[in-house]
């Protein structure tokens, strides 16, 4: 089965993409979602007393995994129950980028379910219900249909991350006005890679990747994922 069709089950409303910075809405990097901005304040993590972020990603608290690799058996053994990856522990927006990348161009249709998969993507989202797009976290997985079929030819992938980084838009619309960032801390991270694929009889291919995220970085918190963007950014 071609890896054309991963993704494209369906697709989320441009009002939806990326949980933005009212500033980022000049320079049209996070589009359509500055209206979240305006829904009211935090439930969780509360701002706290801290210098002004800079336009670098703040340091990792511990290194987030940037390439994930196939199970080694179809099925799971005995007590060993499939998972997507949990989130990692860190507050660089770029390594949770890496990692949420390699979670999400990884995935075994032999081992979990597409429920269980979008199920254990959306554990990376942010806590804060205003920022966190559930919607454009399971337009990225195959619908219910297509996830059936490609387990039945045992479709699997393997991801391998490239790099991440803040796009040029974002970094230029941060210097202009620092000051915004510290409204939701939410950093837009463009992850580049590539992803093997493998099937019943043989079969194998390859593609090249990209996505550009919002990823939610308090101060003194774990980083969360707040969206995925329909474009990537440089």
């Amino acid at each position: 089965m071609s890896d054309s069709q991963y993704g494209q089950g369906r697709s989320v409303v441009g009002r939806r993409l990326l949980i933005g910075l009212g500033v980022l809405l000049a320079v049209a990097l996070l589009a359509g979602l500055g209206a979240r901005l305006a829904g009211g304040g935090h439930a969780s993590h509360p701002d706290t007393a801290s210098p002004t972020p800079t336009i670098g990603a703040p340091s990792p608290s511990r290194s987030a995994t940037a390439t994930a690799s196939a199970p080694a058996s179809p099925t799971a053994s005995d007590g060993d129950v499939p998972s997507v990856p949990s989130p990692p522990h860190t507050n660089s927006p770029t390594d949770y980028a890496k990692a949420f990348a390699a979670a999400l161009w990884s995935y075994d249709t032999r081992r979990l379910t597409q429920a269980q998969e979008v199920n254990g993507l959306r554990l990376w989202l942010t806590s804060e219900n205003q920022y966190a797009d559930g919607a454009s976290v399971e337009a990225q997985v195959p619908d219910p249909v297509l996830w059936s079929r490609m387990r039945d030819n045992g479709q699997f992938a393997t991801a391998t991350v490239a790099e991440a980084h803040l796009p040029s838009a974002f970094q230029t619309a941060i210097a202009q006005n620092p000051g915004a960032l510290t409204t939701a801390y939410i950093y837009a991270v463009t992850v580049t890679g590539s992803q093997q694929i493998a099937w019943n009889g043989g079969g194998k291919g390859a593609e090249d990747r990209a996505l550009t995220l919002a990823v939610q970085c308090r101060p003194n918190a774990d980083c969360a994922l707040a969206s995925i963007s329909q474009t990537v950014y440089p």
